[in-house]
């Protein structure tokens, strides 16, 4: 436990506001073991590319079993910080979300990212409810002694199309990230989020270090950094790169 918290504690000094650490999602050991060999300073697992590397779709389809297994052998294969995407925490109820996020911990991560969508849906949990999700993943972070990262996730912006994306849906992702904030989370995760000046907006009107996805139209690092974007990471976007260049090869070697 004693390399883990040392993990835990190296990772929450990754989170500098204009200088974003970067987290280019890996699903396996083996592109655990890839990512940190290009110079990683740590690992995130995405929901989606875990989700597809076994066969399932996205949204808690994977057995939570098999999640946490593979997270044990990425956990196990390097020796980096490995944070992990626990989606909506495999149920709504608090005692439910305490129980995933104390097995993920005993599997060797050490930050999670815990999102405010009730899975399957296109709504989201009432703040107050997801802030009370919010509370109990944190107490059981405090119950493990691993001083883990919680990314406090909100899908607004992911629900909303992005010509819809206001000042009015940052006033609305503000108020959450402040309730998660007052719950204890270490930080905020608003993917789908591509404007600058939005982004600037939300940046400076939340304490937390703010996690943006680097999705296609999001701004170069650079101007994150600027924003003072405290981590960047890429979410399914390695996996659908990788499955690009491997069915485009597998179809040039068929047809020979």
């Amino acid at each position: 436990m004693t390399d883990q918290i040392a993990k835990a504690r190296a990772f929450h000094a990754l989170h500098v506001k204009g200088d974003p650490v970067v987290l280019f999602n890996i699903w396996d050991p083996g592109t655990a073991n890839i990512v940190a060999g290009a110079g990683a300073k740590a690992l995130a697992t995405g929901s989606s590319p875990v989700a597809s590397a076994f066969g399932f779709p996205d949204g808690e389809q994977i057995p939570l079993d098999l999640a946490l297994d593979n997270i044990s052998r990425i956990a196990a294969s390097v020796d980096l910080p490995l944070s992990v995407d626990l989606e909506g925490g495999y149920g709504e109820a608090p005692e439910i979300v305490a129980d995933t996020v104390s097995r993920a911990l005993a599997a060797g991560a050490i930050g999670f990212n815990f999102e405010d969508q009730i899975v399957g849906t296109v709504n989201l949990h009432d703040t107050a409810v997801q802030a009370r999700r919010v509370a109990a993943a944190v107490a059981a972070v405090k119950a493990s002694g691993i001083p883990a990262f919680v990314n406090a996730r909100t899908d607004l912006f992911l629900k909303a199309a992005r010509d819809r994306h206001d000042d009015a849906l940052v006033d609305q992702a503000v108020a959450r990230a402040k309730a998660y904030a007052d719950a204890g989370a270490d930080g905020f995760f608003a993917p789908g989020l591509a404007d600058e000046r939005l982004i600037g907006r939300l940046v400076e009107a939340v304490a937390l270090p703010f996690n943006i996805i680097a999705l296609p139209g999001v701004p170069p690092k650079a101007t994150l950094a600027a924003a003072g974007v405290a981590r960047i990471s890429y979410g399914p976007v390695p996996w659908r790169r990788m499955a690009a260049w491997l069915e485009a090869e597998a179809r040039a070697a068929i047809a020979g």
